[in-house]
């Protein structure tokens, strides 16, 4: 498709993406857009220095490869280049999203009528701790070419549409923020969902109305299958990622292949073909993913990889390799992570619990060797049953004694499209699973 310049390996990746967003807060129409961006980004390497471009002028890209190659210095060896021996030769299309569940096929007049309906149903603006809501429509439809000078060319599409009706109760001065937020890859996913959507509502309004700030403490604590899907993202998933131990030896003996690192009842994932968020069946570099078992009962099995990681501890590509959009250059990413489902059964699990807190929803997470989760909902868990709303700051505890501390994985598996991981100043659409979870103790404050 494109002249390469001999002696420099070099690759090209096209985007198009359409997306729409519709939003409203109290009643008001704030959004209401339709964008259509086509871009491009060239890179070209020469064993020692990545040269990088971007246009918008598909017609140009010969033209920015051509000028690329002037800065780059020929290298007849290029090859050989552990980096770009490792790059691999793929051809294939995989369009899954051009037919009648293209998102993009949906009238923008439908998706507004669908916001606009569940506000109605769902809103009750008699309730008089309601303070503020707001329902938002959004969808995006990317379509990505990739070539490299190795002879690789791969067409491959993604799609998803997000919905989300959200509400502000206040209570004593005391603002509970919580709704119901939805992803899905096509439209019809998103409808008949009006009875999930007051059922959050109520219980969050009840959480306004009744929670009491909880006792500071270790407790044990169980986990609901979405805030187990967030620590396993943020506690584990990023220490997977292996561009983070490149240059700190300690990290790498921390996580040594083959290591126990938890209870032999935990088995997490990461697997980038799944139909879901995080879905990525190549990646930005052109490797197909793999599907990585990055712990197995209990020990380290894998690392998440783009090439440079890969080459530089001695790995296997994984398809790992992802950039938000064609404005930038791939990182190592998460796509689809999860802790398998156990055997045991959550009511079972709280029932054996004399003193602790159900965490049921989570606002966002962070962390590395330390990881710490901001609850939205949570119980107090007495005598093995649940009682009164508590307000709770955070929960925090150490990933190394965490994994080992869950005690007990339940049978209620479920796999979360509803997340947007930040790494290094991008975002990448990613999936996050698991079962109920208990941890022998945890802080919260």
């Amino acid at each position: 498709m494109y002249q390469f310049p001999k002696d420099l390996y070099t690759d090209v990746r096209i985007e198009e993406t359409d997306s729409t967003n519709f939003f409203v807060k109290n009643g008001d129409v704030e959004a209401d857009s339709a964008t259509s961006v086509t871009g491009a980004i060239i890179r070209i390497y020469d064993g020692t220095m990545w040269y990088t471009g971007t246009t918008n002028d598909i017609a140009g890209i010969q033209a920015e490869i051509d000028n690329l190659a002037t800065l780059a210095t020929p290298n007849p060896d290029i090859l050989k280049d552990p980096v770009v021996a490792a790059f691999e030769t793929n051809k294939d299309t995989v369009l899954l999203y051009e037919g009648e569940n293209d998102l993009r096929k949906v009238p923008r007049e439908k998706a507004k009528e669908l916001i606009l309906t569940y506000l109605d149903e769902c809103v009750d603006q008699s309730i008089p701790e309601l303070k503020l809501y707001t329902g938002s429509y959004n969808s995006t439809h990317i379509k990505k070419q990739f070539y490299s000078s190795k002879d690789a060319a791969i067409v491959q599409d993604m799609q998803y549409c997000t919905m989300s009706i959200f509400y502000c109760f206040t209570v004593n001065d005391i603002t509970t923020e919580g709704g119901k937020y939805y992803t899905e890859l096509s439209f019809d996913r998103l409808l008949g969902r009006t009875d999930e959507i007051i059922a959050e509502r109520d219980r969050y309004l009840d959480y306004a109305r009744n929670a009491v700030d909880v006792v500071p403490g270790d407790y044990t604590c169980i986990l609901s299958p979405i805030v187990t899907a967030m620590f396993t993202h943020e506690s584990f998933g990023h220490k997977s990622e292996s561009d983070f131990m490149l240059n700190d030896k300690t990290l790498q003996d921390e996580w040594e292949i083959g290591k126990k690192v938890g209870n032999e009842r935990i088995t997490i994932r990461d697997i980038g073909n799944l139909p879901n968020h995080g879905y990525v069946p190549y990646d930005d570099e052109g490797t197909k993913a793999k599907g990585v078992c990055l712990i197995e009962k209990g020990v380290l099995t894998g690392r998440l990889h783009d090439a440079k990681s890969a080459t530089t501890l001695g790995e296997a590509l994984t398809g790992n390799a992802r950039a938000e959009s064609y404005l930038y250059t791939p990182m190592v990413r998460m796509t689809n992570t999860y802790i398998e489902g156990g055997t045991d059964d959550p009511e079972d699990m709280i029932k054996e619990v004399t003193d602790g807190i159900y965490v049921y929803q989570v606002n966002y997470g962070t962390g590395m060797s330390t990881f710490t989760m901001q609850p939205s909902l949570c119980y107090r868990i007495r005598d093995g049953k649940l009682c009164e709303p508590v307000r709770a700051n955070v929960v925090t505890g150490n990933v190394f004694k965490t994994l080992f501390d869950i005690d007990a994985v339940g049978t209620d598996f479920e796999l979360f499209d509803t997340y947007v991981c930040g790494k290094n100043g991008q975002s990448a659409p990613v999936s996050a699973g698991g079962p109920t979870i208990r941890v022998k103790t945890l802080t919260v404050n």
